[in-house]
């Protein structure tokens, strides 16, 4: 068994850990996050920000802390309000989907995968404390084309977007794209 991870730094949100000659970095105070899946007459719903790592605009589903303002905060609960809050569209059910890690080589936060059932259009949506988010609601066939399209324009596209992409990418070749990192 390895030593443990010794604590590097830490901000509100983050926490910088190292373990062994492994350096990592994760969420502080047991936050994690919840991204949602919501689906609502054949359409999926999508927001646009301003990433400041990335220094670019990025096309996500929707998504938010559980925990970061009440600890002990259920899933389904911080998801059915995060959903809200950047889109306008309240939730009838939430159903947990699983547990997913995005760069586990890097960074040790998970987040639980829900799917928003019942959706009611409540109001504008855009986020919170000048989040900037836009909402996209895009019909299911034209996912493809959409991301496409944002790429074209110079988003960066999150990965959990592939859980919209997965059968078009399986059923034809896509060409390689230049980028950062890329080539």
């Amino acid at each position: 068994m390895s030593d443990p991870a010794a604590i590097v730094w830490q901000g509100k949100y983050i926490t910088v850990r190292k373990q062994g000659t492994w350096e990592y970095v994760g969420r502080a105070r047991n936050i994690h996050a919840a991204v949602i899946l919501a689906i609502d007459d054949g359409c999926v719903l999508l927001v646009e920000q301003f990433r400041v790592p990335l220094n670019a605009r990025c096309l996500e589903l929707p998504a938010g802390l559980v925990g970061d303002e009440s600890q002990g905060e259920a899933i389904e609960t911080a998801a059915a309000r995060e959903l809200e809050e950047e889109t306008g569209y309240r939730p009838g059910r939430i159903e947990t989907v699983g547990r997913f890690a995005s760069s586990p080589g890097m960074v040790s936060e998970t987040f639980t995968l829900v799917r928003a059932h019942e959706l009611t259009k409540v109001g504008e949506g855009g986020g919170v404390d000048n989040e900037g988010i836009t909402v996209h609601r895009v019909p299911l066939d034209d996912v493809p084309a959409y991301v496409e399209a944002r790429r074209n324009e110079g988003f960066i596209i999150d990965v959990k977007l592939l859980v919209l992409l997965g059968a078009s990418l399986l059923s034809s070749p896509l060409p390689l794209r230049e980028g950062p990192g890329v080539g």
